[in-house]
């Protein structure tokens, strides 16, 4: 049986559009001889027609990518586009560098391990990215012997 008028007429009625509107199979008789808004509002309160809720989009997959970005997943090289400093500049990855080294020296220095002249010296070869990292550092000061024997 076709209800396609008394699916409009709800629409107009609830408020919705035509494809939000459910009607009960178990009313279809009774509803199809409703013709009238009054008939269709009566209905409504009955329950034999009814609103569809509105369909979202589900925040579920959302979730579970983000849940496991905390943990450190899906951070692999197939993930990262770009060149490489797109993830750490070079700016940055130079300040990662030169900051510990510059505390080393500070430390050598301060406790007397190397003189100032030398702490100085070194200072300047850090800034001119003559090492690696604060390995590199140590490595080169014990080679040259620069450090202050007591």
């Amino acid at each position: 049986m076709k209800l396609s008028t008394q699916k409009r007429l709800a629409a107009d009625v609830m408020k919705v559009g035509v494809s939000r509107v459910w009607i009960d199979p178990t009313f279809e008789d009774e509803i199809s001889l409703a013709i009238t808004r009054d008939d269709i509002k009566r209905l409504v309160d009955e329950g034999a027609i009814q609103k569809k809720q509105v369909t979202g989009v589900s925040r579920g997959r959302a979730r579970y990518v983000l849940e496991q970005k905390r943990k450190g997943q899906r951070k692999g090289p197939g993930r990262k586009k770009g060149k490489a400093t797109s993830k750490l500049s070079s700016k940055d990855r130079w300040m990662i560098k030169i900051r510990p080294m510059r505390k080393e020296l500070r430390k050598l220095r301060d406790n007397k391990k190397i003189t100032s002249k030398t702490y100085r010296e070194l200072y300047l070869k850090a800034k001119g990215n003559a090492f690696r990292n604060t390995a590199h550092l140590r490595t080169y000061i014990s080679e040259r012997r620069l450090e202050v024997s007591k």
